[in-house]
């Protein structure tokens, strides 16, 4: 049973002040006053009509106005919401609000992420319904705040606590087997390595104009270790320090122009390839999910469950999907030929506006 707040009705107050005079907000509606929207409503006798107080239509005549409380005793009335400035909405919007707030928290305090339909439910509405105003309130679907949020918990548990044990209860996890299920989905490596954050490491990258915006090249003694793509020189040095917390960091040296020139060169044309060895660090599932990967000729694509049935693991399609997002080297491990059932595009790390470019420079 899911522990939540009970909505209240629609259309309740949005405050507890008390009303001013009726004269007073007559000439709050003559001054089309939009800050008391959602204190109280005007109906018009005359039209049938009632309004907010900000309404840009002709303002009434006094003697034909009528003030309520809230668009239910407007509705009481007779009156029906005038279409101009949707006085309905505002009571709704605040209701809608708080009720994915309400969302937030419980997906916040859930050991697992609540599907859909649960989080639907709870809210009272239909999943699409409910689907659509998480989105356009909060900014991102309910998957993905649940991502970053269990994301930044997994982080600064592994950081501040002094064991792997003891992160898995600080981050909120019940057992340790799904605690690891997430944490290395989320971070691209195990909680351990994580911990370690690269130490003992010594990282030359350098960053380089590309047809995609810019990669960032990083190597280790190794080889390669991230190719990373983005917009601008800064984030991707974030996001490689991130990844790498406790490495040493040196920028190229001129030997290693040769290596970035060559990486550049395979963006732009992938079927060429790539002779430079690689460093990839990930788990034992991801390493198998990247080689698959890399098995994908350039021009073709493969969906997530095809992926997931060639390295012997038919129903970890979900898995698979969070092994291409952990995927630290773009191109070279060719995540974005990996396509939903039908050949729909999904999600990619570095955008998919990047990832149709890419798909159609290779198909040609």
């Amino acid at each position: 049973m899911l522990d939540i707040t009970p909505i209240q009705p629609d259309f309740a107050p949005v405050t507890d002040a008390a009303p001013p005079p009726d004269d007073h907000r007559y000439a709050q509606i003559l001054a089309r006053d939009a800050s008391q929207d959602g204190i109280f409503w005007y109906g018009v006798m005359t039209t049938g009509v009632y309004c907010r107080p900000g309404c840009a239509s002709r303002a009434p005549k006094r003697q034909n106005v009528r003030f309520y409380a809230s668009p239910a005793n407007a509705q009481s009335d007779g009156l029906r919401a005038c279409k101009r400035c949707r006085p309905d909405a505002i009571a709704s919007r605040a209701h809608h609000t708080a009720a994915m707030t309400r969302a937030c928290r419980l997906i916040d305090t859930s050991e697992t992420l609540p599907s859909l339909e649960e989080l639907a439910a709870a809210a009272h509405l239909s999943p699409f319904h409910f689907h659509r105003l998480f989105k356009e309130i909060i900014g991102i679907t309910p998957k993905q705040y649940a991502q970053s949020q269990r994301r930044a918990r997994v982080q600064v548990a592994l950081q501040r606590e002094s064991s792997v044990t003891e992160a898995v209860y600080a981050a909120g996890f019940g057992s340790s087997g799904r605690f690891y299920e997430a944490a290395e989905g989320m971070l691209g490596m195990s909680p351990t390595r994580y911990r370690q954050g690269g130490r003992g490491l010594r990282i030359h990258y350098a960053v380089a104009p590309c047809w995609l915006g810019h990669a960032l090249v990083a190597a280790t003694e190794t080889g390669l270790c991230c190719i990373l793509l983005g917009d601008g020189a800064d984030v991707l040095v974030v996001d490689l320090q991130v990844r790498f917390p406790q490495a040493v960091f040196a920028p190229a040296a001129e030997d290693f122009s040769a290596a970035v020139s060559a990486v550049v060169a395979f963006i732009e044309a992938p079927a060429l390839g790539l002779a430079l060895p690689l460093d990839i660090q990930g788990t034992a599932f991801q390493q198998r999910v990247w080689q698959a990967l890399r098995a994908i000729p350039a021009g073709k694509t493969a969906s997530y469950a095809e992926i997931a049935a060639a390295i012997g693991k038919p129903t970890a399609a979900r898995a698979v999907a969070g092994a291409c997002a952990a995927n630290p080297l773009a191109i070279a491990v060719p995540c974005h030929r990996v396509v939903r059932e039908g050949g729909a595009l999904s999600g990619y790390r570095w955008g998919v506006e990047r990832k149709k470019a890419l798909l159609a420079r290779e198909r040609g």
